[in-house]
């Protein structure tokens, strides 16, 4: 197991030597991630287990972290835990793709190191969800609190009726 996390790895020798990699990864090193957050402090806690099921070379582990993504609804900071599960089947092409076993997704290596940051990050933007909210009604909230305050607002100053000059037309007889 290896206690500093690896700029690059070469997932086939892992998985032939069944290597196992745990650490963390700072939030501010995925520049596609942070790109999406409010705040990119914090780190990613990364546990993968490389290994081989008969001829397929596999990744499994997970990645946890909690994210500060913002609110679609009120664009307030929300926390966001992320605790996702990885199934990698190694393949060199899309056919090797194709035959993997339906509880695995590829991980193409076209080259024979590739980046870890890139792995950890493809598998944090695949979990993010499209529009994140708050979980209580922030918007809602909000403006039902405005909404109560413009009432008490009209309450005050009551509009005046566009009937009352005909109710004076009528008091007066002039029609």
């Amino acid at each position: 197991m290896l206690s500093r996390l690896p700029e690059f790895i070469d997932p086939l020798h892992l998985a032939d030597t069944r290597g196992e990699i745990k650490g963390e990864i700072p939030i501010g090193n995925l520049a596609r991630l942070s790109e999406m957050l409010i705040n990119d402090s914090g780190s990613i806690s990364v546990h993968l287990i490389f290994g081989r099921e008969g001829k397929l070379a596999k990744v499994e582990g997970r990645i946890q972290a909690t994210l500060n993504l913002q609110c679609q609804n009120c664009l307030e900071a929300v926390e966001w835990p992320i605790d996702c599960e990885i199934k990698l089947g190694i393949a060199n092409t899309i056919e090797q793709a194709d035959r993997l076993p339906e509880e695995y997704e590829p991980l193409m290596t076209e080259e024979e190191k590739i980046p870890l940051n890139n792995i950890i990050e493809d598998e944090i933007l695949l979990n993010l969800p499209a529009f994140p909210k708050h979980e209580h009604q922030c918007v809602t909230l909000e403006v039902n609190n405005k909404l109560n305050g413009k009432m008490v607002a009209e309450e005050i100053s009551a509009p005046e009726n566009p009937f009352a000059i005909l109710a004076k037309l009528k008091k007066t007889g002039d029609s």
